[in-house]
């Protein structure tokens, strides 16, 4: 799977060649963390000997985390299994160079020992990594000298969980925000300029991979982590709790980001299938709306969606996501019932993902098979 998500690094690097006005993508999910693309003069179809011009590539190690793209730079974390390092290489967005790496010593004892999984922060000048065995940094993006570092194990006494760390942290005002684990410390907000906790919060044994999230729900902020255990939403400010609504997941496979439409939130997982929550009007309750009826990942089982890893696309009619034999579904939101199913764009076999962003009205689709589709 690490050559796909390598895979995301060879997009990023047709850009210039596609788009009038490209946006930065600083962080998991795109600059609103909504992994919607917003940028202007983008093809709507391939050329007709379906290839792209390759602008650069650069060799890197194994990993599985996305690139962030910010002021002209890219930013990707991989791993050199010979020498044991995991690493945090910057490169020059029009020419691959590669400007300044940072490596650091790493023992593996996670499953899938193939590199980092979270996909770095970049903001006001500094950026942020987590490494697969809990090792955060933040470094100055320009020279990639590091300003301060934690690492979980030591510091939290983290539990790592089976797959290693995956979350990509969240950038908000003063705060860089994460989850963590330890007790008492599912996600932790720390200063983003110097690393000191400000609060945490939530107490779980099992952390989960999936990136915490802000949504704006009845003008409030609320700070969305879904765990093994339950959605929990936080105030932002304090890391105290609005609200619980108890989800719990097989193998902790919380993976896809939480999606929001007004006050509701859809989460969606591999063996116990989707959710959709709705927020009270004072922000401090939440329930279960419709759900679906199976915790089975089994193709024959699967009544709406079960995704491993792809955050699914919400509209205000319909819920567009992969299955967990690579079905690409679509259901009615208002019900959670499936519209259809296609595996033309993703094959059908288990555990098979495709990523989809929405870009007007047509979705880019990059599959475990290597494809891009545009649909």
């Amino acid at each position: 799977m690490w050559n796909f998500l390598r895979g995301l690094l060879v997009v990023a690097c047709f850009s210039p060649c596609l788009v009038v006005q490209a946006d930065d993508w600083p962080q998991w999910g795109g600059p609103k963390r909504d992994i919607i693309w917003r940028e202007t003069g983008i093809v709507d179809k391939f050329p007709t000997d379906g290839l792209l011009p390759r602008v650069w590539s650069t060799p890197i190690g194994e990993g599985y985390s996305g690139p962030a793209v910010a002021n002209g730079r890219v930013y990707i974390t991989d791993f050199q299994r010979d020498e044991r390092q995991e690493r945090v290489l910057c490169l020059d967005s029009k020419t691959g160079e590669i400007l300044w790496k940072h490596a650091y010593p790493v023992v593996y004892r996670i499953s899938y020992p193939a590199g980092p999984r979270s996909t770095p922060v970049v903001d006001n000048g500094l950026v942020y990594t987590i490494g697969a065995m809990g090792d955060m940094f933040c470094f100055d993006a320009k020279s990639g000298e590091a300003q301060w570092k934690k690492n979980f194990v030591d510091e939290y006494d983290t539990n790592i969980p089976i797959w290693g760390m995956v979350a990509s942290p969240l950038v908000r005002r003063d705060q860089l925000i994460t989850l963590v684990g330890g007790d008492n410390a599912l996600v932790v907000s720390f200063d983003k300029t110097t690393g000191k906790e400000l609060w945490k919060s939530l107490n779980d044994p099992e952390v989960g991979y999936c990136p915490p999230v802000i949504f704006s729900i009845h003008g409030k902020e609320q700070l969305i982590v879904w765990h093994p255990r339950a959605v929990s939403s936080l105030n932002p400010d304090d890391g105290k709790v609005n609200w619980e609504v108890p989800f719990r997941v097989r193998a902790g496979l919380t993976v896809p980001m939480p999606r929001q439409l007004g006050n509701r939130i859809f989460v969606t997982s591999f063996y116990n299938g989707s959710r959709m929550l709705e927020v009270a009007q004072d922000g401090k309750s939440a329930e279960v709306v419709w759900q679906g009826k199976s915790n089975s990942e089994l193709p024959q089982n699967t009544d709406g969606l079960h995704s491993i890893m792809p955050t699914p696309v919400l509209t205000d009619s319909h819920i567009y996501g992969v299955c967990s034999y690579g079905q690409l579904r679509c259901l009615d939101v208002q019900t959670g019932e499936r519209i259809w199913e296609s595996a033309e764009a993703t094959g059908k076999d288990r555990w098979w993902n495709a990523f989809l962003v929405p870009h007007e009205d047509r979705y880019f689709i990059h599959n475990e098979q290597g494809d891009l589709i545009i649909a």
